[in-house]
């Protein structure tokens, strides 16, 4: 079997969950809840990993509901709304 430890390619191929290699297996550091922004580094549970930072979409103005939703200036996130009352 081809693992990316020894064979680091596989994780760029087409159809690979991610481009880079965290033990012995392809992620993508980027949304990888597991490795967010680095091999190992998990995410708490009420958090997602967007942009390779673990984050609460519930109260994050730059991803309010998801990734890279974001709230207008001067709004705030509340439960995954931007500017609740």
């Amino acid at each position: 079997m081809r693992t990316c430890d020894i064979y680091p390619r596989v994780c760029r191929a087409k159809g690979s969950p991610g481009p880079y290699c965290c033990k012995k297996k392809c992620v993508n550091v980027l949304t990888d809840e597991l490795n967010c922004g680095k091999c190992g580094k998990k995410c708490k549970f009420s958090e997602t990993c967007c942009k390779g930072e673990c984050v609460n979409t519930m109260f994050n103005k730059k991803h309010c509901g998801g990734c890279n939703k974001k709230c207008k200036k001067g709004n705030s996130c509340t439960y995954g709304m931007c500017n609740y009352s």
